[in-house]
């Protein structure tokens, strides 16, 4: 049996903008009103996942929909929690550059990338076992580490991956293959929508 997974991106908020590791800050005016605008446009889904974080919940509630479960939480940074990427480096500059060659590397008090990749790997492959439909809204690094996963990448390609906020990647398996089909827009981006530090292009 098939199950389609569409993984959702937030909506631009505070960290978002400030090109910050998540800090748990929600969404502004113009990402609410960016996700409003989106409401009604995704496929119907019995099973809802939604990450714990204010951002995926506000995301959810404003695209209209009901959580019937809970997705992972995002990618746990520790001490750099809060700060951009330069700020860390200027104070850090080698554990900033372990952390982005080495996948067993993590922030202080944080996870590894390794260890991220393999928690969305374990989390895909249980959907898979459900068959169906799944719609998630969940932090853009997980959709990066799912995306790794399900074209069987090594951990290094998370960095080569972009996913801009309010965005839909969908991904269907079935015994152990995953295919990709990536960012379908769900509604205009505000200005200012661009990757954050935990989010695009950027390191996280």
């Amino acid at each position: 049996m098939t199950v389609r997974v569409m993984l959702i991106s937030p909506a631009p908020g505070t960290a978002l903008r400030t090109a910050r590791f998540d800090d748990g800050s929600g969404l502004d005016a113009r990402g609410l009103d960016a996700a409003r605008s989106a409401a009604g446009t995704l496929p119907l889904s019995g099973h809802v996942l939604v990450s714990p974080s204010l951002r995926c919940r506000q995301t959810a509630q404003a695209l209209g929909l009901t959580a019937s479960g809970e997705a992972p939480v995002g990618w746990a940074m520790g001490a750099w929690r809060g700060r951009t990427l330069d700020e860390v480096a200027a104070e850090q500059p080698d554990a900033v550059a372990a952390w982005l060659a080495d996948p067993a590397a993590a922030p202080p008090g944080g996870e590894s990338l390794a260890g991220l990749c393999e928690r969305a790997a374990g989390w895909l492959d249980a959907l898979a076992g459900g068959g169906g439909r799944v719609v998630a809204v969940v932090e853009p690094e997980l959709v990066r580490a799912a995306v790794v996963h399900a074209l069987g990448s090594p951990a290094t390609a998370f960095w080569r991956l972009d996913v801009p906020p309010l965005t839909a990647t969908e991904l269907s398996g079935r015994l152990g293959r995953w295919n990709v089909r990536l960012g379908a827009g769900l509604g205009p981006v505000p200005d200012g929508g661009g990757a954050d530090a935990d989010g695009g292009a950027g390191p996280g």
